[in-house]
């Protein structure tokens, strides 16, 4: 009897997480975000309106860094509204050379709704980064429910959170 207990507890726990999974599938509550991937087309790259929060003047320092506007249009397939929404890419300097080396993600455009929509996104490039650049592989993920927690409706946002300028 006593060798027959550890056996027990370890079917249990490997019967828990598949008895919780039916569970919520047969109360029709989610058992956890699903990513969908989505289409990102007419993207552009091009210095912050000078006006923008994210513009500051010319730093003669060689650590500086220059803001930059990625724009684009993003194509949400599904019926859903999709949350939590990632854009990545690769941007290339003139010369061809990643100009944020180890980063694809380049940020969240929040929630988009089912069909086309607009996005903007504010980058850091670093100073004396060679012009014009080019951007490779842009994509966008969301998900099917929220992944993470934002500002809440009337909270004030940092300047660089607020929405870019046209």
């Amino acid at each position: 009897m006593n060798h027959l207990l550890p056996r027990l507890v370890w079917s249990l726990g490997r019967l828990l997480p598949a008895l919780g999974l039916f569970l919520g599938l047969l109360l029709g509550v989610p058992a956890m975000a699903q990513a969908l991937e989505m289409r990102v087309s007419e993207v552009t790259i091009a210095p912050c309106p000078l006006q923008d929060v994210g513009s500051q003047p010319e730093q003669r320092r060689p650590s500086g860094a220059s803001c930059y506007a990625l724009r684009g249009q993003v194509s949400n397939s599904s019926s859903r509204t999709m949350r939590d929404t990632d854009v990545f890419a690769l941007i290339l300097d003139a010369s061809g050379e990643p100009v944020l080396p180890n980063r694809t993600r380049l940020g969240s455009i929040g929630d988009i709704p089912p069909g086309q929509s607009a996005f903007a996104l504010r980058l850091a490039v670093p100073a004396g980064t060679p012009g014009p650049f080019s951007v490779r592989s842009a994509k966008a993920r969301g998900f099917n429910s929220p992944v993470r927690t934002g500002a809440a409706p009337g909270q004030e946002l940092l300047p660089l959170e607020e929405a870019l300028l046209p």
